[in-house]
């Protein structure tokens, strides 16, 4: 059977005018209603948060003794938790900062949502290091301040230095993305017909007026963050891998973890990225902003990062063969047949398998696919995770301290509690604020028109 190529769609300022462009965007938060599918999605994920907030003080009162965690295994849920969402941020910053450095014009229908994502997962991965405390009133002890005591944290630990990394992240990320919304605060002044609205977004707009002036140290700024931003997320990252590298556990101790996890960062930060880019295009009408030529690269991109991920797989296994070490050996005999060779497994038909079909064009182009692809590569990210952590302390050096981990329900809370949060904070960001920057739309729309004859 001949398949007709799909032809690429042009970028949406090469056929949309700046009043439609501002129309378009600003009318969803101003002026159209949530609708049946958004208060229905709204009260679910409150719900769910709800149970979220009664773990967190169940927590409290009683200690992680409410998790399934135990001796070996002090760390499970919760640090995968960690990292499956602080990996979700990384690709936010890197689409947006990126290739905002490298001039790429098609970022703008990406980049405000990618922002917003980043924001919102690094600050939930935060909560969980600090739940796992035991004690998270203490958590201000990882800050370096002068107190009675004269204690000072330990400056040779890498989870001190995880606290560092991801509170510079988080700041930078949270300036970058309000220094982006400025303009677009100001349009939605203008634009609100409401007295209430017209005082919220001029607030928050801080008196932008689109003077040359402010255009030019906008512009400036933005340039500033991102050339910050984009060495911070190989450095987080990296600073995560280091707190397993630096163990001497089997299945930890090894050079290949830095590289490892910020090539996974990226892998599920796109497919997170992916599948929000189907959801809003589809829930909205974006069709004309979010265009298959967008999927496409997303989905380009996706690939590219899960075959990195995948080479890595391989040489886990190479590594452990070719050193002839037997507790490594032993390690990945049990990810192949041991008591989690399932989480093994569905992480290699997820991160492996799924992601060959983006090798053809069709599917690229096809939004359902890409959704299911996505939850794919997200789901198997999360496993992975957890295989990395868990398979690694069940099975450590000596048999007498063997123990298998078995999650509770409330690590299940925690887990989709956090992932309600998300949906919860994504929900209340696409009714308050623009969710596609309106400023560089236009600019790109304004600068297209004067090049075409």
């Amino acid at each position: 059977m001949n398949v007709v190529p799909f032809p690429p769609t042009p970028t949406p300022p090469q056929r949309l005018s700046a009043r439609r462009i501002s129309r378009d965007v600003s009318d969803i938060v101003l002026h159209r209603p949530s609708g049946i599918a958004w208060l229905a999605s709204f009260i679910l994920a409150l719900v769910l948060m709800g149970v979220f907030v009664v773990g967190i003080g169940h927590l409290v009162a009683t200690g992680i003794g409410i998790w399934g965690n135990n001796i070996p295994v002090a760390w499970a849920f919760d640090i995968t938790n960690y990292v499956w969402w602080i990996a979700i941020g990384m690709a936010g910053t890197f689409i947006s900062a990126a290739l905002l450095l490298a001039r790429q014009d098609w970022r703008a229908s990406l980049s405000r949502y990618a922002e917003t994502m980043t924001v919102f997962a690094v600050a939930i991965s935060g909560l969980f290091p600090i739940l796992h405390l035991g004690r998270p009133w203490f958590f201000y002890w990882l800050a370096p301040y002068p107190d009675r005591m004269g204690l000072w944290p330990q400056w040779r630990s890498s989870l001190l230095w995880d606290f560092f990394a991801i509170i510079a992240y988080l700041l930078v990320s949270i300036l970058y993305w309000y220094v982006g919304l400025l303009p677009d605060l100001a349009t939605l002044r203008d634009r609100a017909t409401k007295r209430w609205q017209q005082l919220f977004y001029g607030t928050l707009a801080l008196g932008w007026r689109g003077e040359a002036r402010h255009w030019q140290q906008h512009e400036t700024l933005s340039v500033v963050l991102a050339g910050i931003a984009v060495p911070l997320v190989f450095s987080v990252h990296s600073m995560v891998a280091l707190d397993f590298s630096e163990g001497l556990l089997p299945g930890w101790h090894s050079t290949l973890f830095p590289p490892f996890f910020v090539a996974g960062a990226f892998f599920s930060g796109f497919a997170m990225a992916l599948v929000l880019a189907v959801v809003l295009r589809r829930c909205y009408g974006l069709q004309d902003y979010i265009t298959p030529l967008h999927l496409d690269r997303l989905a380009r991109m996706t690939l590219a990062a899960g075959l990195v991920i995948d080479y890595s797989y391989a040489m886990e296994v190479f590594d452990a063969f070719y050193s002839q070490n037997r507790y490594d050996i032993a390690s990945m005999l049990n990810k192949f047949a041991g008591s989690y060779a399932w989480a093994y497994w569905t992480t290699i038909a997820c991160n492996v398998i799924a992601i060959q079909l983006l090798w053809w064009r069709r599917v690229r182009h096809t939004p359902w696919a890409l959704l299911v692809i996505g939850l794919l590569v997200l789901v198997g990210m999360w496993f992975e995770r957890f295989l990395l952590i868990v398979n690694s302390l069940f099975r450590d050096f000596l048999p007498s301290s063997w123990h298998l981990y078995y999650p509770t329900l409330w690590d299940f809370v925690f887990l989709f509690g956090s992932i309600a949060l998300f949906v919860l904070l994504l929900l209340l960001f696409v009714r308050w604020l623009p969710m596609l920057p309106m400023a560089e739309l236009r600019k790109a729309a304004t600068l297209r028109a004067k090049a075409t004859p």
